[in-house]
């Protein structure tokens, strides 16, 4: 695998090298040999993040969130603004950084395979630029997160064939979205940037003003565009969606409930069981027990 870069993580950042016997195992693994991830990132504010590689043996892909970047390929520079999708396939030497003034927020997945060039043709990429101009698709920032889950139980077989096969889902979905490609032409709510930003930030806390800059928007009119678009505030809605990742984590983890507490963002795990309560009419542990027959239930 071409080395990620070793930029050193700040507190809300992740980078998740699969060690060589893991994808020894995928590539072994009849269900995951023909596609699998070697590495999975997010980077949030990633100020100094900077990468060079005259040999690169894998294929990238990275998809900018928030802030900017420059690309540097076959001796021309271009610009990577939230919502781009870079693709960098095997073969093809490079140079990135983030922008000083304006760092950015950013996923990204090294992967390999027989059927690797199959998937990262089908996304259409165009060979001098290199860059997507997909948009902000919260799912899509979904589909990564789901990715980045893996590293939670990557000793267990069935979670690499999980994660090899989630990644043919993130792939297809690009693959899809990318005939669907435009760039906002109007003032109106960009809900997709703003989806996009809550599902980024779902380990950790967002206020208003933070979602509200993100749409270039004073904190009263984006709230009242919001709620006409959707019928709910915003922050509602992001409690909504940690609500159901901490669902995520109870139906497939064994995590406890201080753990998935913080993994959606509460320090406190009493408050965030009672926001769970108030959501969905019982408490996590009481969640988990129903999910697995404890108490009756029957599927």
């Amino acid at each position: 695998m071409s080395h990620p870069s070793s930029w050193p993580l700040s507190v809300d950042s992740i980078r998740f090298v699969i060690p060589r016997r893991i994808v020894k195992a995928m590539a072994e693994h009849p269900l995951s040999a023909q596609l699998y991830p070697l590495g999975i990132g997010y980077y949030q504010h990633a100020r100094g993040h900077r990468m060079q590689r005259e040999l690169h043996d894998d294929y990238l892909l990275i998809y900018c969130l928030e802030g900017r970047g420059r690309l540097q390929i076959d001796g021309k520079t271009r610009t990577v603004r939230p919502g781009d999708l870079v693709l960098l396939p095997r073969g093809r030497s490079h140079r990135y950084h983030t922008e000083p003034s304006d760092p950015w927020t950013i996923y990204w997945v090294h992967f390999d395979g027989p059927l690797a060039g199959d998937f990262f043709a089908a996304l259409d990429p165009d060979p001098q630029s290199a860059l997507i101009p997909l948009g902000l698709h919260s799912r899509l920032a979904a589909d990564f997160e789901a990715l980045l889950d893996a590293r939670q139980a990557s000793h267990q077989r069935e979670a690499l064939v999980h994660c090899a096969n989630q990644l043919r889902q993130l792939l297809t979905h690009i693959a899809l979205l990318r005939p669907l490609a435009r760039r906002q032409k109007d003032d109106s709510l960009d809900l997709e940037r703003v989806h996009s930003l809550m599902q980024a930030r779902l380990h950790e806390q967002l206020d208003v003003d933070t979602l509200a800059a993100a749409v270039n928007l004073s904190k009263y009119h984006f709230i009242k565009k919001y709620k006409a678009l959707t019928g709910t505030t915003p922050i509602n809605h992001f409690i909504h969606l940690k609500i159901e990742r901490a669902c995520h984590l109870l139906d497939v983890t064994t995590k406890g409930i201080n753990e998935i507490a913080w993994a959606v963002g509460y320090e406190d795990a009493y408050y965030f069981s009672r926001i769970f309560k108030k959501s969905m009419g019982i408490s996590p542990t009481e969640y988990r027990r129903l999910r697995v027959g404890d108490l009756g239930y029957k599927e």
